[in-house]
């Protein structure tokens, strides 16, 4: 498969639902968005059938979003997309907070790399942007990841000076 550049297309982004457990301001409207309804979602085994067929075309890589793809019953479970033949990277990019409880099954499932959305370090500032979410549950779910020992894991934040420290040094110190 080529791009209107003709560049090979490797990469596929599947997002499994629309749901989320945060209701982050940038994401989410103060009145929250109209649901899917069950019967119109895409069945996992759908799902792991695209992805077959895109591999079949070229993709190596697979990215499974949402929402936020780990409150999707079953998401953990992502066996069907890493057993598919020609995978050679599959990734879930979630808020981290239930990471704590799933990081293990994910890595036992295939997952080999995780993208973490980790929106601030200040705990206050984290419930302001999340709505619903605690920082705590996030750097709990980093932690979680490091232990199961995925290959990658990426933060997604955005580094700026503030307090006077130099902004990596601070979140390594969070983080560790």
């Amino acid at each position: 498969m080529l791009d209107g550049f003709a560049r090979s297309i490797t990469y596929l982004r599947i997002s499994i639902t629309d749901r989320c457990n945060y209701r982050c301001r940038y994401c989410m409207p103060d009145g929250g968005i109209e649901k899917c309804a069950h019967e119109d979602i895409c069945s996992l085994e759908g799902l792991r059938d695209m992805a077959a067929a895109a591999v079949r075309c070229g993709v190596k890589k697979i990215r499974v979003t949402g929402g936020e793809p780990l409150v999707r019953r079953g998401a953990v479970d992502c066996r069907m997309l890493s057993s598919i033949a020609g995978v050679e990277e599959l990734c879930v990019t979630t808020n981290g907070s239930l990471l704590k409880e799933f990081a293990r099954p994910l890595r036992d499932a295939g997952i080999t790399h995780l993208n973490i959305s980790l929106d601030t370090l200040n705990e206050e500032r984290f419930r302001a942007i999340t709505r619903l979410g605690t920082l705590q549950d996030t750097l709990d779910g980093i932690e979680a990841a490091e232990r199961a020992g995925f290959a990658k894991i990426k933060l997604n934040c955005v580094l700026r000076r503030f307090c006077g420290l130099n902004a990596r040094t601070s979140v390594a110190g969070a983080l560790h």
